[in-house]
């Protein structure tokens, strides 16, 4: 019975906040083939992370830990390895698909890559942890996982259109996503001050506080979109 829970509760904030994802799109709806795949291949891009973070786990760098060391761990070993692996799953397959057709395709297809990565990661700490700390990472781990997907997925929904910057700004929302990531992942896991860990907090409220904002901004636009095409 505890293991039907932990896994239950694994998953139902993924599958929330997937249904979320795809009613977001109000005026062209995405297939579902498409999504699926952007799920699955977010899912299999924790493959390897697992093999790297392990071997970093092994390695002097978690041992006598202090500040710098937790830096290069936060920001570069996870937050960096992570959004890179969800941002390569964007590009390498719906970004250049043609159903990839509007900005806010890529806040779709990205926060979906989001949610395959995070499920993954889901049921792994539930094989591990006991059921309330798969509780916690449901109402902190997968909605911020979603709202670095958003954000990403802006930045490639402007790549999309704006070819001459392509790499520009694919790169500027990877960097803004690692940052934020990074933070988060820093006020967790330093051992400076327990205190500190409330900070995580704040990170996480306002990367999702950005991302409602940028999704607004979007279906703005596209209510302008369709109110245009409509009087054409």
């Amino acid at each position: 019975m505890d293991d039907i829970l932990k896994y239950s509760i694994a998953a139902l904030p993924v599958l929330l906040i997937c249904f979320f994802i795809f009613k977001i799109d109000k005026y062209e709806k995405e297939e579902l083939w498409p999504l699926v795949i952007t799920f699955l291949l977010g899912g299999l891009g924790t493959i390897p992370l697992l093999f790297w973070e392990s071997w970093v786990s092994t390695t002097a760098l978690e041992q006598n830990i202090n500040i710098w060391k937790t830096l290069v761990i936060a920001f570069l070993i996870v937050a960096a390895s992570e959004e890179f692996v969800k941002s390569l799953v964007v590009y390498v397959y719906p970004y250049h698909q043609s159903f990839f057709n509007e900005r806010l395709d890529g806040i779709i297809y990205s926060a979906t890559a989001a949610m395959g990565f995070a499920s993954v990661e889901n049921f792994l700490y539930a094989y591990q942890y006991d059921w309330t700390s798969v509780l916690v990472r449901a109402f902190t781990a997968v909605p911020i996982h979603a709202a670095f997907g958003v954000i990403i997925g802006y930045y490639f929904g402007l790549a999309k259109f704006n070819k001459e910057k392509q790499w520009n700004y694919i790169l500027r929302g990877l960097l803004i996503a690692i940052s934020l990531h990074g933070l988060y992942d820093f006020f967790i896991i330093q051992q400076i001050n327990e205190n500190l860990m409330g900070a995580a907090l704040l990170v996480l409220g306002f990367v999702i506080y950005l991302a409602v904002e940028i999704i607004r901004k979007l279906r703005k636009e596209a209510v302008t979109d369709e109110k245009t095409i409509a009087s054409d």
